[in-house]
C-alpha cells in the first residue's frame, strides 16, 4: 500500500489552516454576527474535512491489479478510486500539464479509458519499480510530478505565514486598547 507522502499531507493541511485560522479570528475580534461565525466555523471545519479526506488516497498493488482506494470513512459520494488489472495495462503514456509538468497514464486495449498514475505518493520509485515488473513496461524515465524540494519550501513558506499571523496576535493583544 502507498498513501499520499506525508511531507504533501503535512503541507498541505498546514496550508489550509494558516490560511483559515485568521478568518475565524478576525470574525470573532470585528463582533461579528454570531450565527455568521458559527456558520464560517463550520463551513471552514468541513472544507478541512474534506481536505483530510482527498489526502487519504491510497494506492494498492496486488499480484492481479493496480487500485486508488480511499479509506472506510471516506464517504461514497467523495471516492473517485479506481482498479486496474495488470493484465489490462497495455502502455504507459505521458502527456504535459498546463504548467509545463508531465503525468502519465495506464492505457488498456480498448483505449476508451486512461487511468493516471497516481505519483505525489510515499515510496514513488518503489511503485513504478513494482509496475515495471507487473507490466514489462520501462518505467526509468517516469519521475514524480512534484519534487520533495517543492514542498519543502511551500512548508517553509507555510510556517513564515503561521509565524507572521503569531507575531500580529502578540502585538495585537499586547497592545493596550484604544480609547
Amino acid at each position: 500500500m502507498f498513501p499520499l507522502s506525508p511531507l504533501i499531507k503535512i503541507t498541505l493541511v498546514n496550508l489550509y489552516l494558516a490560511l483559515t485560522v485568521p478568518l475565524l479570528i478576525l470574525a470573532q475580534l470585528t463582533q461579528g454576527n454570531t450565527v455568521l461565525t458559527l456558520l464560517l466555523t463550520v463551513g471552514l471545519m468541513g472544507g478541512l474535512g474534506a481536505l483530510v479526506a482527498a489526502l487519504a488516497e491510497q494506492v494498492v498493488l496486488n499480484g492481479e491489479a493496480i487500485a486508488v482506494r480511499y479509506p472506510r470513512w471516506v464517504p461514497k459520494f467523495f471516492r473517485s478510486g479506481w482498479q486496474l488489472s495488470w493484465a489490462d495495462v497495455t502502455a504507459l503514456k505521458c502527456r504535459t500539464t498546463g504548467q509545463g509538468g508531465l503525468v502519465y497514464y495506464f492505457l488498456t486495449p480498448a483505449q476508451d479509458k486512461a487511468y493516471l498514475l497516481p505519483m505525489r505518493v510515499a515510496g514513488f520509485n518503489r511503485l513504478t519499480q513494482l509496475v515495471s515488473d507487473r507490466t514489462g513496461i520501462d518505467t526509468q524515465d517516469v519521475r514524480p510530478l512534484s519534487q520533495p524540494w517543492m514542498y519543502l519550501l511551500l512548508l517553509l513558506f507555510t510556517l513564515m505565514l503561521w509565524g507572521s499571523e503569531l507575531a500580529i496576535a502578540l502585538l495585537w493583544w499586547s497592545s493596550p486598547p484604544l480609547a
